[in-house]
């Protein structure tokens, strides 16, 4: 195989193909073992910074996050260390414990209902709805749960009690009675609040 072709199949530059076809041609496939491996880190901080920064962590900046822990390890005391590192030393000294991922709450999707008018989702949208040919108003929408049909909308110029009572009638003068309604939790239907409105 060509020098080229290899570089296109290892996706790496002809340089490197060059360097990894020398050492392969010197030291067999063990010439291709990294030099460095098992030799720690060229950019491992010195036991004395890393005691360093603790010290001054537990004397100074005990009650303090990582974030802010290592701004004030950098502009007072001229250590240079990234954020993860004082989390990792701050973690080690018992300084601080990570945050746990919230536990991801699944939810089950709802079967949808088995006739028309069983279930009505009701919602409304505040906008600029005609944009400069007439005022703001909200929108507000019938859903039909069982067929995903638009059944009634309705442009009042806001979202009350009344205008959801006008919508209702229409809905009911076309269609006829319905089983349930379902909103979210729009304040205008809690206690007070819908005749405070309007």
């Amino acid at each position: 195989m060509h020098q080229a072709e290899a570089t296109q199949q290892l996706v790496i530059s002809v340089r490197q193909v060059k360097r990894i076809w020398l050492a392969y041609r010197e030291g067999g496939a063990e010439g291709l073992i990294s030099k460095r491996r098992a030799k720690p880190s060229n950019n491992r901080l010195s036991k004395e910074v890393k005691q360093q920064a603790v010290d001054l962590l537990y004397s100074r900046y005990l009650d303090f996050g990582p974030t802010l822990a290592h701004e004030k390890l950098s502009e007072a005391h001229q250590l240079k260390l990234s954020v993860e590192t004082v989390r990792r030393l701050m973690m080690v000294a018992g300084l601080w414990k990570s945050k746990r991922a919230k536990k991801l709450v699944v939810h089950q999707m709802r079967a949808r209902r088995a006739c028309l008018g069983e279930l009505v989702y009701i919602d409304g949208s505040p906008h600029k709805w005609f944009e400069e040919r007439g005022p703001s108003c909200t929108l507000l929408v019938f859903i039909d749960d069982a067929t995903g049909r638009l059944m009634e909308l309705y442009f009042p110029s806001v979202e009350t009690i009344f205008s959801y009572s006008e919508a209702v009638r229409r809905y009911l003068t076309q269609y006829g009675k319905l089983m349930a309604l379902y909103s979210d939790k729009n304040g205008i239907f809690k206690g007070q609040h819908c005749l405070a409105r309007g």
